[in-house]
């Protein structure tokens, strides 16, 4: 091979890079070691985490929920862990199907006409909906995006439209009651507005009034996007479909996915059957074969791997697959009344916890509106009450004042049915 490249050595392939760069990179190995030492070495460097042991209620766009045994049963089956991109319909009838269901259950739940197969979280989900819309809509290069939205979506997006060339993103502020300045929206929206994004329920838990924001956005002619950090709370709450949205997103951790160091996650993606050959991603299908025996196809694909790269709707190379059947098997164990039960509980559990916290004085609800499972409390240097709590084992939600500076007095806390009494009770004691 050294012939044929046309050098005397290996080394001689890497005389570009600068000498001390080489000297510098030599990687010296210790001995190896053996099974039991390696478990041993391991099982020290994890006990060295300060996050084990913690008590949690940090949640701003990752949930901890109770995960059926099924979920884990099913995707410790090797047809489904070991699975590649469904290529070859003929041979992925099993992909395929589950790659379906999933996209069935997310246009229910966000009640839209069609979904995808899938995105890879919640962010890009969001910042691909923002392509989506300008994509709808070529002659408009503006984007009306709440500053209500989750801060790390809202930087996903920005670093997305950096790369599209003439995109103006204009940030819509939020109200004294947690909700986007609805005012504000109707006085910014214009003729040049591609879409309006909101969450629902936004960043710090607060449920929008997504009619009124919708209600803006079609009088100019601007596409409504909703996004969803927590999908639980569509079992309580109104489906964007019902308000009118024209693209819906959300992250789909909260069903069938544990707390994982921030991953992996699902992007769920859904809009309406008249945007379909503008939205990102692949899509399955429903079809029958020469015998009339039912099968399952890819319907539509319209990623770089499929058609012409200068006609591709995105760069998303591939989906969650196995992320999205773990949603897909949580959110059918579930069912419809499984999961109304819960989004019922986790808010009862939330307002409990948010009256206790409140009772004394010393804390006190930053916002007035509707909240779901996360609520925000403002109370006398929250850096170091969080600080404090932290230190006795209780991660008392997440400091604000790191993404609103306006908000540097507040903490965001989440519930959810996995915080007992118990729980609550050491929290309470924590922020005192």
């Amino acid at each position: 091979m050294l012939d044929a490249v046309g050098v005397a050595a290996v080394a001689d392939l890497f005389a570009d890079v600068p000498a001390a760069l080489r000297a510098a990179s030599a990687v010296r190995l210790a001995a190896g070691l053996s099974e039991p030492e390696v478990r041993a070495r391991l099982e020290a460097l994890a006990d060295r985490n300060r996050g084990a042991g913690l008590l949690c209620f940090a949640g701003a766009g990752a949930y901890p929920h109770v995960v059926p045994a099924v979920v884990d049963h099913i995707l410790q089956r090797a047809e489904f862990y070991s699975a590649y991109t469904p290529y070859q319909p003929e041979v992925s009838q099993g992909t395929l199907q589950a790659i379906f269901e999933f996209q069935s259950l997310v246009a229910m739940l966000l009640d839209m006409d069609v979904a995808n197969a899938s995105m890879y979280d919640g962010a890009s989900a969001t910042a691909e909906a923002v392509l989506m819309a300008l994509r709808a809509a070529p002659t408009r290069r503006q984007i009306v995006l709440s500053r209500a939205v989750h801060p790390q979506y809202r930087e996903v997006v920005r670093t997305y439209a950096e790369g599209a060339p003439g995109i103006e993103l204009l940030e819509a502020p939020f109200r004294a009651d947690g909700r986007t300045d609805t005012d504000w929206v109707g006085r910014s929206v214009s003729e040049h507005t591609a879409a309006v994004v909101v969450g629902h329920p936004n960043v710090f838990g607060v449920v929008e009034d997504l009619a009124a924001v919708g209600a803006v956005a079609r009088e100019r002619g601007a596409l409504l996007v909703t996004t969803t950090g927590e999908p639980v709370a569509l079992g309580l709450l109104k489906p964007p479909g019902a308000y009118g949205a024209d693209i819906a997103v959300a992250e789909g951790q909260s069903l069938g996915m544990p707390l994982s160091y921030g991953g992996p996650g699902v992007g769920l993606f859904a809009t309406r059957s008249e945007h379909v050959r503008m939205m990102p991603g692949r899509l399955v299908g429903e079809a029958v074969d020469s015998a009339g025996r039912r099968g399952y196809v890819l319907t539509l694909a319209t990623r770089e791997q499929h058609i012409r790269r200068e006609r591709a709707t995105s760069n998303i190379c591939t989906n969650h697959g196995l992320m999205a059947l773990a949603f897909t098997v949580h959110l059918c164990a579930l069912g419809k009344q499984g999961l109304r039960r819960l989004a019922v509980a986790n808010t009862a559990a939330a307002h409990r916890a948010a009256a206790r916290l409140t009772a004394d004085g010393r804390w006190r609800l930053r916002f007035s509106g509707p909240f779901f499972n996360e609520f925000v409390l403002s109370g006398t240097d929250a850096e170091t009450a969080w600080a404090r709590a932290r230190a006795r084992g209780v991660l008392a939600g997440v400091p604000l004042g790191r993404w609103y500076p306006e908000l540097a007095d507040s903490l965001l806390l989440c519930v959810t049915e996995v915080h007992d009494a118990a729980a609550v009770d050491r929290l309470v004691e924590a922020l005192r």
